[in-house]
């Protein structure tokens, strides 16, 4: 699994994703531990060293703890994802408001309208993380009106 994600997901995703928008924003970015002496050394290293059960990184965190303070090498991962469910609150809101609109569910007959409206509600409101669904259902809904038009039911 190790090599897969050296040979496709890091350069045709989290790779590709940083070069973008590192330029765009002017920025040099470089991979140290993807020098191809790193990932020489740690492809001829025992899989119990690199990661059990319970632990990963072993030795990247045997050789950080020297170096960094303990709250730092103990936090959790933090991804790079875009803020949908903000995006969904506000910015985008005219948008799902209209193409997630009960009558339009209706419509098209994919979805329960009450449920997406009850869905769209208490997102807007904080009272629940809707984003993932709701943005499934709204470039669903846009691209079948794409392909069969906005009167299609399906």
């Amino acid at each position: 699994m190790m090599w897969v994600d050296l040979m496709s997901y890091l350069p045709d995703d989290i790779l590709a994703k940083v070069d973008r928008m590192s330029m765009a924003c002017s920025l040099e970015v470089r991979v140290p531990l993807l020098d191809h002496r790193v990932v020489e050394f740690m492809a001829q290293v025992e899989k119990k060293q690199k990661y059990t059960q319970f632990n990963n990184k072993i030795l990247l965190r045997d050789l950080a703890q020297r170096y960094l303070p303990k709250n730092i090498l103990q936090r959790p991962k933090q991804g790079f994802a875009i803020p949908l469910g903000a995006w969904l609150q506000r910015e985008l809101k005219p948008m799902v408001d209209e193409v997630l609109a009960p009558a339009r569910m209706r419509q098209r007959g994919l979805f329960n309208p009450d449920h997406v409206e009850r869905m769209v509600t208490e997102h807007q409101q904080g009272r629940r993380d809707y984003s993932q669904q709701l943005w499934a259902m709204l470039i669903l809904e846009l691209w079948l009106e794409r392909l069969l038009g906005s009167k299609a039911a399906v």
